[in-house]
């Protein structure tokens, strides 16, 4: 897949391509550094192609107007009759931390690295002893790990206000006073004691929640005007590329719990828009004619759904991956039946071990 290094060209090849099979969209990831220069090339793949052409969008910290910058290239491109789109998440597109998960906020300390590698049970044994603790607290980032850890650690280690309790049910907009940093000063601890007794506690499961984009204002409202806007598409997941620390899995119910039904920092959302936008507009957008709607010859792709019921749960890390590798997963509650091409695939969030699915393909 032409990745970071690819040039200019070989996109609008490809694009070209596109264009005489007839078929597919282009999507893509970028970070924008010269925003006219990516908008011309951008248009250029879709005025060969003359096929949809999407690319991800969110805010940024440290440029909050951003998101609106690229919104307004987008209505430029669409007033040039290409069909050009903003993809959005329905939440800010956060991590998640704990002791079981990729990233920790007690990552870059030496002490505690020795013992990420162990045994849960006995990971979490070790962490409770005062001793380990003391010696844990005591330490700074360390420099060798600096250098082999991702950069995003070095925030995580240290921006205790942008670090929140994740909970059960878990709270994606989570107040300020949720943050460690405000829980810390109210308990009249420091933010990493306060965190290190957190994440010791319990079972050991518990997790925090690190938005990184989307919640630059420390609520959802650009999140809301994203997902209003009519040149966006609903919809980002992570593809299981960092599935031991971020878990997006959830987006397609949340976006019926919170936006619908439980938002309290601000408005709602209307089911039938939200309905409408994961479905007839998703299939629509990607080619997809055949589903997306209850209608007669459509396939019947359904979600049978006690709206009331459904609940989130807290995420949780298993080890089902070749050679044990770990991925978050989170439960969901509220799904009386999903049926593929007509045919129970789960009951009461019960596999039914039918698999009636085949590869999707689009048409023209």
């Amino acid at each position: 897949m032409p990745g970071r290094y690819a040039e200019e060209q070989e996109l609008i090849a490809i694009g070209r391509a596109m264009g005489r099979a007839g078929r597919g969209t282009f999507g893509m990831l970028s970070d924008f550094e010269d925003e006219a220069a990516e908008f011309r090339w951008m248009g250029e793949v879709a005025r060969e192609s003359g096929r949809p052409l999407w690319f991800l969008l969110t805010d940024r910290s440290y440029d909050p107007e951003r998101w609106r910058r690229l919104m307004q290239g987008v209505r430029a491109a669409r007033r040039e009759g290409l069909a050009m789109t903003a993809q959005v998440a329905g939440r800010p597109v956060g991590l998640i931390l704990g002791l079981t998960t990729s990233l920790n906020p007690f990552a870059l300390r030496e002490a505690f690295h020795e013992l990420a590698h162990l045994p849960a049970a006995e990971q979490l044994a070790r962490l409770r002893d005062p001793a380990m603790r003391r010696t844990i607290l005591a330490e700074e980032a360390s420099p060798r790990l600096l250098e082999v850890l991702p950069p995003l650690s070095r925030q995580i280690a240290t921006r205790w206000d942008r670090m929140y309790l994740l909970g059960d049910p878990p709270d994606y907009e989570p107040p300020p006073e949720r943050s460690i940093a405000a829980m810390a000063e109210r308990a009249g601890v420091t933010p990493a004691e306060f965190c290190y007794d957190y994440l010791a506690g319990g079972d050991g499961g518990r997790m925090l929640f690190f938005p990184v984009t989307n919640y630059v204002h420390g609520d959802h409202g650009v999140v809301r005007e994203m997902i209003t806007d009519p040149h966006t598409v609903l919809g980002l997941s992570d593809g299981g590329a960092h599935c031991g620390v971020i878990c997006d899995s959830s987006l397609c119910s949340f976006m019926l719990t919170h936006w619908v039904r439980d938002r309290q920092r601000g408005e709602r959302l209307p089911l039938e828009f939200v309905v409408k936008r994961q479905t007839s507009e998703t299939a629509d957008f990607f080619g997809f004619h055949d589903r997306g709607r209850l209608a007669p010859g459509k396939k019947a792709d359904v979600n049978v759904i006690d709206f009331e019921a459904l609940r989130l749960h807290h995420p949780e890390m298993i080890y089902d991956l070749p050679a044990g590798g770990r991925r978050l997963v989170q439960r969901v509650d509220g799904y009386d039946m999903t049926l593929v091409s007509g045919t129970p695939t789960f009951e009461r969030g019960q596999d039914t071990g039918a698999r009636p699915g085949r590869l999707v393909r689009a048409g023209g």
